[in-house]
């Protein structure tokens, strides 16, 4: 990431346009910064894109621990969450940013860096939607316009979400003689807007998934979307790091444990999904899932044992884990990259929703040999983006079962390998309510006598910030419902 500096004033410059009054704004301009008039939307796109993906971790250090990728140290279960980093990033650095991009589109005509925006508008509602439920949006970012906005219902939002994605699709497929491009200020594919185009099908299938309980949407619909998403690794959305500007779970997780700091460990559920434990492994040559060394380490033991969420440093056994993130991990190295959605993912999309369109539910099978292909396709998909040879892996008859023998958990079991540490595992639990037949294994968090509250129920939202019930109480207190209640596309 080059001129991070200059990103960072670009966001400081806005965030001061668009929370401060025309006076106060007059006679306290730092020296050396621009108002919004002479900033070009290329200025602003690398920070908003690096805050859209900083967001998405921000919610990953909760949500994680959640769904037990993670324990804090030495086997802590989080409890309540206000999530307030993510909504600091998405409505102070995002949403004000991206409407500044959208004035400068209208005035221009740059329809291609207009779909761009669009693109990471409906993320940043997604993961913000996905995270409280009801949201300010048609109302938000309007500075000293509407300091009191009023929240927009999941349902509302969602409908923004596949709007704002099938304008970015049509812009993108259509001609623009703006001359205005977009090139390496975009953090994610330089320019390259077929990879946009790609991203926006496959984005819109993700949030399509989401809504099957409620029956907006259908398998097929899904389907018909992520056939025109991403076709490889390439495609793979994700931000990389450097020496300079470190990535965020190395400097978290790798250096804090180092310099004896506050620190997070791995939970036993994704070592169990990963050491044989719950799926046992038919070929006497393969001990562990391949990936299991490029997110963990052991510290060099003949077994791997992870913490149990609230167990206090334990294991499943009740012995002592030991397992921890990995110094230079494919997600924990100097330069590691944060990874919004991949190549993987979507064919694991495309899995789910062949294996539901087929007949198959959570305890059965559908015998669908689409869902089996584009699973098999998955693993290999996973196996070359960790740069490893899965042959072993993907041949054992733990992995290969056949078609008539596919379940849901082996799909959901790859997905939440493949995903760690990406915060849509937290909506993969919820629509399928925590379920073990799902998530082999999966039991709730431990808890002592000292937490009372919501003990033996599953966290299903965050809480508003506590700084958007000062500035805004009706809107919130309207909308506020406890941790443990679904939210809408959820019921």
């Amino acid at each position: 990431m080059r001129h991070y500096n200059i990103f960072t004033l670009a966001i400081f410059v806005i965030l001061l346009w668009s929370s401060c009054s025309e006076d106060y704004f007059d006679v306290n301009i730092p020296a050396g910064t621009a108002d919004k008039e002479e900033l070009r939307m290329n200025d602003l796109l690398a920070p908003i894109i690096h805050s859209t993906m900083e967001a998405q971790r921000s919610g990953e250090l909760i949500f994680g621990n959640y769904v037990q990728n993670f324990v804090s140290q030495e086997g802590g279960a989080a409890g309540e969450t206000e999530a307030a980093g993510l909504w600091n990033q998405v409505y102070l650095f995002i949403l004000p940013n991206l409407g500044v991009i959208q004035e400068k589109v209208d005035e221009t005509g740059a329809i291609h860096f207009g779909a761009v925006a669009d693109i990471l508008t409906a993320i940043n509602l997604g993961i913000a939607t996905d995270t409280w439920d009801n949201i300010p949006y048609t109302e938000a970012a309007q500075g000293q316009d509407n300091l009191t906005p009023a929240f927009d219902t999941q349902e509302e939002i969602y409908g923004s979400i596949f709007s704002l994605l099938d304008g970015a699709i049509s812009a993108l497929q259509a001609s623009d003689d703006s001359g205005i491009s977009v090139g390496n200020e975009d953090l994610i594919y330089r320019g390259d807007l077929e990879k946009w185009l790609r991203a926006a099908y496959t984005i819109k299938a993700r949030y399509q998934l989401h809504l099957l309980n409620t029956g907006q949407t259908t398998p097929s619909d899904v389907l018909a979307t992520v056939v025109n998403g991403f076709s490889s690794n390439e495609d793979n959305f994700k931000m990389d790091y450097d020496t300079k500007n470190l990535n965020p779970w190395y400097a978290s997780e790798v250096l804090a444990r180092n310099t004896g700091n506050f620190h997070r460990d791995i939970a036993s559920q994704l070592v169990s999904m990963m050491n044989g434990d719950y799926y046992p492994f038919a070929n006497e040559d393969l001990d562990i899932d391949p990936r299991l060394p490029l997110f963990a380490s052991n510290g060099g033991s003949d077994e791997w044992i992870g913490y149990v969420s609230g167990g206090g440093g334990f294991g499943p056994d009740s012995t002592t884990a030991n397992a921890q993130f990995v110094v230079d991990g494919f997600y924990t190295s100097i330069d590691a990259p944060l990874m919004l959605i991949s190549y993987a993912e979507a064919k694991l999309i495309e899995a789910e929703a062949a294996f539901l369109a087929g007949g198959g539910t959570s305890t059965s099978a559908s015998g669908s040999a689409e869902a089996y292909t584009a699973y098999q396709e998955a693993i290999a998909a996973s196996m070359e983006m960790y740069n490893l040879d899965g042959s072993l892996y993907s041949m054992d008859a733990s992995v290969d079962v056949g078609v008539d023998n596919l379940m849901l958990h082996h799909i959901m079991k790859e997905k939440y390998i493949h995903n760690f540490l990406n915060p849509e595992t937290f909506v993969d639990f919820r629509r399928y309510d925590f379920s073990p037949d799902v998530f082999t294994g999966l039991e709730i968090r431990q808890s002592d006598d000292a937490e009372v509250d919501f003990a033996g129920e599953w966290f299903r939202r965050a809480s508003y910030p506590t700084s958007e019930l000062t500035r805004n109480s009706t809107s919130v207190e309207s909308n506020r419902q406890s941790p443990v209640t679904p939210v809408w596309w959820d019921n």
